[in-house]
C-alpha cells in the first residue's frame, strides 16, 4: 500500500476561520499534539503575516519532533525571507509558497500577465530553496486555471525545485469526478511530475472537501491537505478526521494507509474545538457527540447484539472509550433495560415495564433522556412504598405577579378520586396545602430541598422532603421537569411512607398488647 502524507493546516488556514484568532500558545500546544499523532506536515502559519505568526512558526520549530514543519509565504522574496528564518530552528522545514493562476485572479488580484507570472514562480522557488530543498508550490485557484497553462506552470515549478506540487481547490469550486479527472490530467500531461508528489487543498464551499479530496487521492494525489474538525476560511477545508478514518475504514476501495495515530482524534477535536471557541456540530462525522451514539430502538438492539450492525468503525479507534446508547422517546426496552443495569439497578419484569413507561412519558417530555434521569427514576421506585395508600392524578397552579397562588390538586385516595384546592404564598405552598386538605395529615415538613438532576432549560428538578409527625420521620421524593409537579410527588411520597409506617406501629402495637395478654394469663 501506498503511504498519504497528512499535512496539517489547522494553524494556518484553520486560523483564517472568522474568530478564530489564537495566540503563540495556543498555536504551540495544538502544534506538540498534532506532533505526537504524528501528523507528516504542519503548517505552523504565514510567518510575513505578522509578529507573532513568526513567533509562534518558530516556537513550534523548535518544539516539533516527528513533523514536518511548514511555512506560508508568497510569491515574494520578503515573505520567503521571512518563513526560512522562522523555520530555522527545525529539524525538518518546509516552505510553502504560491501564486495565483486563474485568468480571473491574474486578472483582478495579481493584475499580472502570464509571463510575470511565470517570472515569480521561478524566482520565488529559487529563493526558497537558499533555506530548505523542501518546497511545496501552489497555483492558487487552480480548479479554475487554464489546463494548458496550469500544466505550464506546474513543469515550470518543478524545474525550479518545487518537490510537492499542491492543487488547491480555492473556493471549493470543483465536484469529485471532475478533481480526480483533473490530478490524473496533470500526471498524464506534465511532462516531469514524477519528480514531484501531488497534494491537494479542497475548501468545502459546496460541501464537498473531503469528497474532493478523496477522488484526488484515487487519481493519484499522495497528500492532503486538511484542517481539525475542517475549519477554515469561509465553510472550512477538509477534515482532517475525515479524511484519516476513510482511509482506515475503506480499504477495499483505498488502498492507502496513513502513519497518523487515529486514536488521539478525539482528544485534538476537543482542544481545537475548546480553544477556538467553535463547538463541533453533534451530528459532524467522526468527532461530533453523535457521532457513535444511537437513540432509535431497532439500532440499539442491533448495536447490543453485535456493534457492526450499526458501527463502521469503533469509538476506540478515534479515542472515545465507548458507544452510546441514547435514551430518548425513539429507545427501546432492551436498552432500557440493559442501561439500567449498567446502572447496578435490577428490576424484575413488572417493574421495568413500569420505569419504562415512566421513561416514555419522560422523553416525550424531554429532548434527551441522561443517566441522571434514570438514576432518579430508579431510586424514585426503589423509595416508593409498596402500598401506594395516595396517588398523585393531576396538578394544576394559577399564579401571577403581586398575587397568591392558587393550587388545584387531584388524588386517588382511599380508592376515592378527589380535588381540592388552597391558596399558598407560592405554588409550592398552596400544592402542600391543597394536598393537606384532601389527607387531613398533621405531619410536619422539616425540609425541602430542590436540585436540577441534569443540566439545561428542560433538566428534571429532584425534590426531598422531610416529613415528621409524633416522632416519626420519613424522606420523600419526587422528580419532574416540573419543579412543582416534583415537589407534589417528593410530598405525597412521604406521606405514602408515613401512612406506612404508623400502620406498621399500630399493628406492633396490637402484637404487643396481643403478647401481653398472653403473658397475663399464664402468670402465677
Amino acid at each position: 500500500m501506498e503511504k498519504i502524507i497528512v499535512f496539517d493546516t489547522t494553524l494556518r488556514d484553520g486560523e483564517q476561520s472568522a474568530g478564530a484568532s489564537m495566540s503563540v500558545e495556543d498555536k504551540l500546544l495544538i502544534a506538540k499534539n498534532l506532533d505526537l499523532m504524528k501528523v507528516d506536515v504542519i503548517e505552523a502559519g504565514f510567518p510575513y503575516a505578522s509578529e507573532g505568526d513568526h513567533e509562534a512558526v518558530s516556537k513550534i520549530s523548535k518544539n516539533c519532533n516527528y513533523s514536518i514543519v511548514c511555512g506560508l509565504a508568497r510569491a515574494n522574496y520578503k515573505d520567503i525571507d521571512s518563513a526560512g528564518y522562522a523555520l530555522k530552528p527545525a529539524k525538518r522545514k518546509r516552505i510553502h509558497t504560491f501564486i495565483s493562476t486563474s485568468d480571473l485572479h491574474m486578472k483582478y488580484k495579481l493584475k499580472m500577465e502570464k509571463k510575470d507570472v511565470i517570472d515569480a514562480i521561478k524566482k520565488s522557488i529559487k529563493r526558497a530553496n537558499k533555506f530548505t530543498d523542501d518546497i511545496e508550490w501552489s497555483p492558487e485557484d487552480a480548479s479554475r486555471t487554464n489546463l494548458d497553462f496550469l500544466y505550464k506552470t506546474i513543469e515550470i515549478a518543478i524545474n525550479s525545485g518545487a518537490t510537492t506540487i499542491n492543487i488547491p481547490d480555492t473556493v471549493g469550486y470543483a465536484i469529485p469526478t471532475e478533481f480526480g479527472d483533473l490530478i490524473k490530467k496533470i500526471k498524464f500531461n506534465v511532462t516531469n511530475i514524477d519528480k514531484a508528489i501531488i497534494s491537494v487543498h479542497c475548501h468545502n464551499d459546496l460541501g464537498l472537501a473531503v469528497s474532493n479530496s478523496i477522488s484526488a487521492i484515487i487519481g493519484g494525489a499522495r497528500q492532503v491537505e486538511c484542517t481539525v474538525n475542517g475549519i477554515g476560511e469561509r465553510a472550512g477545508n477538509a477534515a482532517l478526521e475525515e479524511i484519516v478514518m476513510c482511509l482506515k475504514t475503506r480499504k477495499d476501495s483505498l488502498p492507502y494507509y496513513s502513519e497518523l495515530d487515529a486514536t488521539k482524534i478525539s482528544n485534538i477535536s476537543h482542544l481545537v474545538s475548546t480553544i477556538t471557541g467553535f463547538n463541533v456540530q453533534p451530528n459532524k462525522a467522526i468527532v461530533g457527540k453523535n457521532a457513535f451514539a444511537h437513540e432509535s430502538g431497532i439500532h440499539q438492539d442491533g448495536m447490543l447484539k453485535h456493534s457492526n450492525t450499526y458501527e463502521i468503525m469503533t469509538p476506540e479507534s478515534v479515542g472515545l472509550s465507548s458507544s452510546e446508547l441514547v435514551l430518548g422517546k425513539h429507545s427501546g426496552r432492551h436498552a432500557f433495560k440493559v442501561k439500567l443495569l449498567e446502572l447496578g439497578y435490577k428490576f424484575n419484569v413488572e417493574k421495568i415495564n413500569l420505569l419504562f413507561e415512566k421513561f416514555k412519558k419522560l422523553a416525550d417530555k424531554k429532548k434527551q433522556v441522561f443517566e441522571e434521569d434514570l438514576l432518579a427514576l430508579a431510586d424514585e421506585e426503589q423509595l416508593i412504598t409498596n402500598k401506594k395508600h395516595i396517588s398523585l392524578i393531576d396538578i394544576t397552579i394559577k399564579s401571577g405577579l403581586n398575587k397568591k397562588s392558587i393550587a388545584y390538586v387531584k388524588l386517588k385516595y382511599q380508592n376515592k378520586f378527589i380535588d381540592q384546592e388552597s391558596e399558598g404564598t407560592g405554588p409550592i405552598d398552596a400544592v402542600f396545602k391543597a394536598i393537606k386538605k384532601i389527607i387531613e395529615t398533621k405531619a410536619h415538613l422539616a425540609v425541602y430541598q430542590v436540585n436540577a438532576i441534569t443540566k439545561g432549560a428542560d433538566a428534571q428538578a429532584e425534590v426531598s422532603v422531610r416529613l415528621e409527625e409524633k416522632g416519626i420521620s420519613v424522606l420523600g421524593v419526587g422528580n419532574d421537569i416540573d419543579t412543582i409537579v416534583a415537589s407534589g410527588k417528593a410530598y405525597i411520597n412521604g406521606l405514602n411512607k408515613l401512612i406506612s409506617k404508623k400502620n406498621k406501629a399500630k399493628d406492633s402495637k396490637k402484637v404487643l398488647s396481643s403478647f401481653n395478654n398472653t403473658i397475663d394469663k399464664h402468670v402465677i
